[in-house]
């Protein structure tokens, strides 16, 4: 019987039925942790209550309708108390979420590559637009490394990761010695500044996007969107429908994969707190906490200051106005699911003119990324320290790049900050495997992030109407006076 068969069926049952069967699935998957706990050297008793285990996960994450992020957090509290009660037997799982790492990292690439090239070859408009399209784009990447510098700021102040114990780090280190090892050395041996930037620029594209150097291939993708956007409509549209095919097709695969999250977050928590007991989840609520923090305090401060110092409009109206916005974007978690929203408030309560609305929003959900980088800026300092692995101010720089450069092409959709994460990880060579860590909360500071996303894009389109406003009002008097 199919997922959908299923899925009728139960919905069918009645009340009562429905609760004895979580109840007695409930029940089997605390008898499987429990046997784990009890008989952690017997190997076919524990491989036993293993697929018990894991068929309940299934029938669990599947027969109950929750939302995906519903059982991405269900599996982290799941993996959580397997670890904490199996200990380290429960690495028999692990291989669950090294698949589901390997995953993501198959994606990235043609992700990173489609989507930076098809953003760019689509912006054909800025040169109908001419200043509009300068003063947005200025403003955005202005924007975005101050916000990514925020986040690396705040990072450097509280140091999320910091309080793991040197024997914690120790047993990290170990459990990943090769990987850890190399990746140390390369932060060891960083070029200088200037060489990193001098080596954006790709000998080979093909070698850059075999061993995907992050760097290299957005240098590559952008330089080939603007060399498009020279060729003759025609042939132009035909690139542009090409990529953008490749581009759908590498998001419907980040649907598919991320539907696997719950189990490989699953494994993958339950490894680290199997093996590394109660500390990480310390660790996870200080990053948690100070990711909220920074993303309130740009939210806050920047957004009001814009339009406090850059437009006569007032603080509160600008608030009050963009509230529905605000709404959607939290709950969708999709800055492009948010657009219609944004611009009808932008129009309608901030009155905006509807040219300045449709251009400079659409461009910002997918250029403008305030709590995308962030969120990526905390996160790699986040992970690094677990790691024990000490980020240069080279490093950092790198990743205040990197994170500018992503936001260029990330999808304004849930979740496709994690792959994002993914480059920013790879460019200073963190080990991609501490995604597992945040993957738990990912939902709740995609949410956060996003709200903070959709505030900066409404925040740019005020400042940009108000100087276009200004410029027909200095344009008119002129003529005038002539």
């Amino acid at each position: 019987m199919s997922d959908t068969g299923v899925m009728h069926c139960y919905k069918n049952l009645s009340f009562p039925i429905k609760i004895i069967i979580t109840i007695l699935l409930t029940f089997f998957t605390a008898a499987s942790i429990y046997t784990l706990s009890l008989y952690p050297h017997n190997r076919y008793l524990s491989l036993l209550a293993f697929c018990i285990l894991f068929l309940n996960l299934m029938i669990i994450f599947n027969l109950q309708n929750f939302k995906i992020y519903n059982k991405i957090f269900l599996g982290l509290g799941l993996g959580i108390v397997a670890g904490l009660l199996v200990g380290e037997r429960i690495e028999l799982f692990y291989p669950v979420g090294r698949i589901f790492i390997t995953l993501i990292k198959m994606i990235v690439v043609p992700l990173v590559f489609a989507s930076l090239l098809v953003g760019t070859a689509s912006i054909s408009d800025i040169k109908k637009l001419g200043r509009i399209g300068l003063r947005t784009l200025i403003f955005y990447l202005f924007s975005t490394i101050l916000a990514v510098t925020i986040g690396l700021l705040f990072a450097n102040i509280f140091k999320p990761g910091s309080d793991i114990t040197p024997e914690v780090q120790n047993q990290l280190l170990q459990n990943y010695q090769q990987e850890v090892a190399g990746e140390i050395s390369i932060s060891v041996d960083k070029p200088p500044l200037l060489e990193t930037i001098l080596n954006t620029v790709p000998e080979n594209p093909v070698r850059a996007l075999a061993d995907g150097n992050m760097l290299q291939i957005i240098f590559f993708a952008l330089i080939a969107g603007i060399a498009v956007t020279s060729l003759a409509d025609e042939r132009k549209q035909v690139i542009i429908k090409f990529f953008e095919g490749v581009n759908d097709i590498s998001i419907r695969l980040v649907q598919m994969i991320m539907n696997l999250a719950p189990y490989g977050v699953f494994a993958l928590i339950s490894f680290v707190i199997g093996k590394y007991g109660s500390a990480m989840i310390v660790t996870l609520l200080g990053y948690f906490l100070i990711t909220l923090l920074a993303l309130t305090f740009h939210q806050v401060l920047f957004n009001s200051a814009v339009i406090r110092f850059l437009t006569p409009m007032k603080v509160q109206e600008f608030w009050r106005g963009i509230y529905p916005a605000l709404l959607v974007s939290f709950s969708t978690s999709s800055s492009n699911a948010t657009l219609p929203v944004s611009i009808e408030c932008a129009e309608k309560n901030l009155r905006v003119k509807p040219e300045i609305a449709s251009f400079v929003l659409p461009l910002g959900a997918t250029v403008n990324q305030h709590g995308t980088a962030i969120y990526q800026g905390i996160t790699a300092v986040f992970i690094a320290a677990v790691y024990g692995i000490n980020l240069t101010l080279g490093d950092q720089a790198t990743i205040i790049i990197t994170a500018t450069l992503a936001s260029l092409g990330t999808a304004g959709a849930p979740q496709a900050g994690v792959i994002m994460l993914t480059m920013v990880l790879q460019s200073v060579g963190i080990p991609l495997e501490g995604i597992a860590l945040i993957l738990g909360v990912e939902r709740f500071l995609d949410m956060a992030r996003t709200v903070v996303n959709t505030t900066g894009d409404i925040s740019c389109a005020c400042y940009i109407d108000y100087k276009e406003r200004v410029k027909g009002i200095n344009h008119h008097e002129n003529q005038i006076t002539v």
